[in-house]
Order: C-alpha cells, then structure tokens, then sequence
C-alpha cells in the first residue's frame, strides 16, 4: 500500500507557477513550509487598520528603515510569506535583487482577524524558527497589540516566543530597534472597533 503524500513547492517551483499563470492576477498566495495557502479576503476592518498602521510607519521611520506593505519576505528555501507589514533595514538597492530576508527583518506584523489562530500557531511559529526577533498580532478580535520577542527553540520541538506582552488600544508602543520611535495604538485601531 503506498502512502500518500502531499507535493510541497520550494520558493524557485512557486515563482515558477506564477510566471507560468498558475495564479489568477488577483489570487492572494503565500508560500508556507511548501504549501500554497490561499488567503483570507480582507474585511473593512483589516484593510482600514493595516491602511492606518502603514500611514503611521511611513513618516516615523522616514529614512531609518523600508517600510513594506503585503510584500513578500523569504524565510526559507520553502517560505515566502506576506505579512501585512515588515520593517527592513535600510539596503542600498532597496531590496530590488532580492525579498527581504530574517536578517533584514526588525518587525513583522499581522493583522489578524478570522486568521487569528492561524497568525497566533502556524506563522508566529515559522517567524520564531526563522529567528524574526519582533513579531506582532494587532488582533481585531480582542482589540489588541500582542507582542512576541525573543524567539527560540522548545525542548521538544517546535519554536515560540519567550516573551509575550499585550497591550491595549490606548496605549503607546516603542517600535523596536528605534528606542527613540513610539506608536499610538488609538490612531492604528478604528475608533469604532469599540462600540
């Protein structure tokens, strides 16, 4: 009896099915351990909270770091995930030769609604492995900031984060690797996330 198993794609095959039309111009995909994931359609939400995140990055970071939005970033010979926002550190050709890679990554963030325990298991795991120091959730379900630094290997398997840390909507956050650079979280979250 043979088993049956399921085809996984390196990064070099998933361009490849892209350059070959594979993906409808609008398909929204990933690349995951050497699955294709489809993702999850934004809701007003989402879009309005990573639109307001963005608009906030932009001008903090001016020349400091590259702000990406919804851009790929490479992870392994098998993951190319999009996060709806990375911070990379400055390059001279802006990242024209190639993604950024986990030793160009300050900060990713997700924003996280109906893909919640999906951001919160399997990418805040593949973050942690590939040593992405900060990785945010700004989750919209409960209306918070979750932090997770300081990534590391368990002892049996797998990898996490060491440090957690939640904070509230009303709060400021320092963005890290700018000690001097701080967010307020009320002009991220959409005032009427609340009521």
């Amino acid at each position: 009896m043979t088993a049956v198993t399921a085809k996984r794609f390196s990064i070099a095959e998933y361009h490849r099915l892209g350059e070959l039309g594979f993906f409808a111009p609008d398909d929204r995909v990933e690349l995951i351990r050497g699955e294709i994931i489809i993702m999850a359609a934004k809701g007003t939400f989402h879009s309005v909270c990573n639109s307001l995140l963005l608009k906030k990055l932009y001008p903090l970071l001016e020349e400091r770091a590259i702000v990406r939005g919804q851009e790929p970033i490479i992870l392994s010979a098998d993951s190319e995930p999009e996060p709806d926002v990375v911070i990379a550190r400055n390059r001279s050709d802006n990242y024209l030769s190639s993604h950024p890679e986990p030793a160009d990554v300050l900060l990713v963030i997700e924003v996280s609604d109906s893909t919640l325990k999906y951001d919160r298991r399997t990418k805040l795991s593949l973050y942690a492995e590939s040593g992405i120091s900060d990785y945010w959730i700004l989750n919209l379900v409960d209306i918070q900031l979750e932090m997770h630094s300081e990534p590391y290997q368990k002892q049996r398997g797998g990898f996490d984060y060491r440090v957690k840390r939640v904070v509230l909507p009303n709060e400021v956050v320092v963005i890290p690797g700018f000690p001097d650079l701080s967010l307020d979280l009320s002009a991220v979250f959409p005032a009427q996330m609340g009521e």
